[in-house]
């Protein structure tokens, strides 16, 4: 199955009641703001949803949100795979946003830093961490060398293994009762 061409701001917003908007970042960064109308499934926990998502889809064209556009991207291959049509928009909310777009925050939310915040604060810090330790054991400098690595390979990638780490705490994941819910609605 092909996946949809991607979808820059203006034509998303220029069609918004048209789709059924999935936002795939974590409970927190959906928090901060997110497109009007958008439905939080984080990415990691988008097998669950499957279902919903397929019922979803057959009455019209999802439209899968990230903050940049990378994990939209990487949710509508899963949805492919799976035989389920989605687009993504390009640029996420940033671009979004920066176009002067409004973004929606509930008011009782809790805000948490977007993911890459969360991410240069757990590299910035272990990086630190493995040149202060290697300054009494040696062999803790290879901590920083290891980060170091690991954010080439991010960036060579356009992955991010410490991104789907902190993804997994307690403050990044969705209770219970908010995921059902929005399965939920999906599904009516």
């Amino acid at each position: 199955m092909t996946t949809p061409t991607p979808l820059i701001p203006a034509q998303a917003a220029a069609r918004l009641d048209d789709y059924t908007v999935i936002d795939v970042r974590t409970p927190g960064e959906y928090a901060s703001g997110h497109l009007p109308g958008a439905h939080n499934i984080p990415l990691d926990h988008l097998h669950t949803a499957l279902p919903a998502l397929k019922a979803a889809a057959a009455r019209g064209t999802l439209l899968m949100v990230c903050a940049s556009g990378n994990r939209s991207t990487t949710a509508c291959t899963e949805l492919a795979a799976a035989d389920i049509p989605a687009t993504t928009l390009t640029g996420g909310t940033t671009a979004w946003a920066s176009e002067g777009r409004t973004l929606h925050r509930p008011d009782n939310a809790r805000s948490v830093w977007p993911m890459e915040r969360q991410v240069r604060l757990a590299a910035g810090s272990l990086v630190i961490l493995g040149l202060a330790a290697g300054t009494r054991w040696r062999p803790a400098r290879w901590l920083s060398a290891t980060i170091g690595t690991g954010l080439i390979f991010s960036a060579a990638t356009n992955t991010c293994g410490m991104a789907a780490a902190l993804a997994k705490l307690p403050h990044n994941q969705p209770r219970t009762t908010d995921l059902h819910a929005t399965l939920q609605a999906l599904q009516d």
